[in-house]
């Protein structure tokens, strides 16, 4: 390793990690999603080696095609790491626009608390409970009784499994 590329992950190894961000934005062309300062030093010191020599060879690339399987996906990547010659282990696949698990929406949910009906109709961005939009079930749930609950267990989609 040169000179030059080790200096440079000295360097890295005593940023802050507003400075690591700022020079993920640099090297990478897009934002960290992360705060995790050994991440960003991690990562970052790769980037380096990366553009020092060249990343891995081709013969690399091809065996880690060979061993990973097309849907497997770990993390979100880098754009520049999603090049046309890339893996397909780093293509991002796409996720369903809403839970599966999660009734279609116009679905009228109702359940008794504390004497009261509750009418929660199943939007497609989220549920109407009393005029009111939450963004999931916990969240409607929380408004009813004031604290934490799950979502899908308060409203009857999921049975509590009791252990006997």
């Amino acid at each position: 390793m040169s000179e030059s590329t080790l200096r440079e992950i000295q360097r890295l190894r005593s940023m802050s990690v507003g400075e690591l961000q700022v020079c993920w934005r640099e090297l990478y062309g897009e934002e960290s999603r992360s705060r995790n300062r050994e991440f960003l030093f991690r990562r970052l010191a790769w980037r380096v080696q990366e553009l020092a020599h060249g990343g891995l060879s081709n013969r690399a690339k091809d065996r880690l095609r060979e061993l990973a399987p097309d849907d497997f996906i770990r993390a979100r990547t880098p754009a520049v790491m999603q090049a046309h010659d890339a893996p397909s282990l780093l293509v991002r696949k796409e996720r369903p626009a809403r839970d599966p698990r999660l009734p279609t929406p116009g679905t009228v949910i109702t359940r008794t608390y504390h004497g009261r009906e509750l009418r929660l109709v199943v939007l497609d961005d989220g549920f109407e409970l009393g005029g009111v939009r939450y963004g999931s079930l916990s969240e409607a749930a929380r408004a009813v009784t004031g604290q934490h609950w799950s979502g899908p267990l308060f409203w009857g989609l999921k049975r509590r499994e009791r252990k006997t």
